[in-house]
């Protein structure tokens, strides 16, 4: 498949405040939203040890063979090649996100992590805030679903992190058939965060994470990956959760083995990238449809544009015009 950069640039930077009233004023877990798998893998740490979200036969190849290990893993740990503003700049709404702290390292020190070390968390939630703070109405979701080596004390440093750095644009956890753009935008809320641990029950603005189910396929199989995109969808939660499609491709060992100087991008996403891309193609936001889709690269096709103008489908419905 020929791929090539496409939703580089800031051409979405603002869709969400440039929708018509009647979209705005729908529950946004019916409106259709890009977001990203793995969002923070742009750049990781090779000289960092191996994560602890590894098996230890991982960690054992990378102790054994450094250099060479960590290269073969960058390949197959990296899912995105746009850092978090120009994702952002892209249109991409939706962040999924694994954190760690770093054993042996002393303080709390939380980093995005993907098999190796990513950046610090801090620097890229600056970076999404002060991409809102120029864009006053775009809205992200932030899905905290992976925690490694982290205690208490790092949970705790982490949720006061977010609150630090977001502060008044936070939503409050609130009934999700409420929450319309027109409602974020009336209380200048712009991030909505999932905290998928019990550390953070009991703060206001972390929402638990079975308001966000993203069912995960675990296949290296289009075929399969669609037939399960479909079932899922059919079998969403009809009231107080938002979903999370993700139109992604998992390698296994032995993916892992065969394509092992290719990587995850060559060997696995670009080939498969036209039947995925179909599926989301055909499909509509709405009451019985899809909410985020979630992809890997996702500057490889037009897919952040394509997800968005799914929202044309619902102005049609009800009688307006496009976007």
């Amino acid at each position: 498949m020929k791929t090539r950069p496409a939703g580089i640039g800031n051409a979405n930077a603002d869709w969400m405040g440039s929708l018509p009233s009647k979209l705005s004023a729908m529950p946004l877990k019916h409106l259709a939203v890009p977001g990203s798998h793995d969002s923070f893998t742009y750049w990781v740490d090779v000289h960092a040890p191996v994560g602890p979200d590894q098996k230890a036969y991982v960690k054992y190849l990378a102790t054994m063979f450094s250099v060479i290990a960590k290269k073969v893993m960058v390949k197959w740990s990296m899912t995105q090649n746009l850092s978090f503003k120009e994702q952002l700049d892209a249109g991409i709404r939706y962040f999924d996100l694994r954190v760690s702290s770093k054993p042996g390292e002393p303080g709390n020190e939380i980093y995005f992590i993907h098999g190796l070390f990513g950046h610090k968390v801090r620097d890229g939630l600056l970076e999404i805030n002060s991409f809102l703070s120029k864009h006053r109405k775009e809205v992200v979701f932030l899905d905290f679903n992976h925690y490694y080596a982290m205690d208490a004390e790092h949970h705790v440093y982490l949720i006061n992190m977010i609150q630090e750095v977001f502060g008044s644009r936070l939503c409050n956890i609130c009934a999700v058939e409420g929450i319309t753009l027109d409602y974020l935008w009336d209380k200048k809320y712009q991030v909505i965060v999932f905290y998928h641990h019990p550390s953070a029950q009991g703060v206001s603005v972390m929402w638990p994470g079975n308001k966000i189910p993203a069912p995960w396929a675990n296949t290296t199989e289009p075929n399969k990956l669609i037939q399960f995109l479909e079932t899922t969808l059919k079998e969403r939660t009809k009231q107080g959760a938002f979903h999370v499609s993700q139109a992604i491709l998992t390698p296994r060992v032995n993916t892992v083995a065969k394509g092992l100087v290719w990587g995850l991008r060559n060997y696995l996403v670009e080939r498969n990238l036209p039947t995925i891309m179909s599926w989301v193609e055909a499909q509509k936001p709405g009451v019985d449809g899809v909410n985020i889709i979630t992809s890997d690269f996702v500057e490889l096709t037009d897919f952040a544009n394509i997800v968005i103008k799914l929202n044309n489908l619902l102005l049609m419905e009800q009688g307006g015009k496009p976007r």
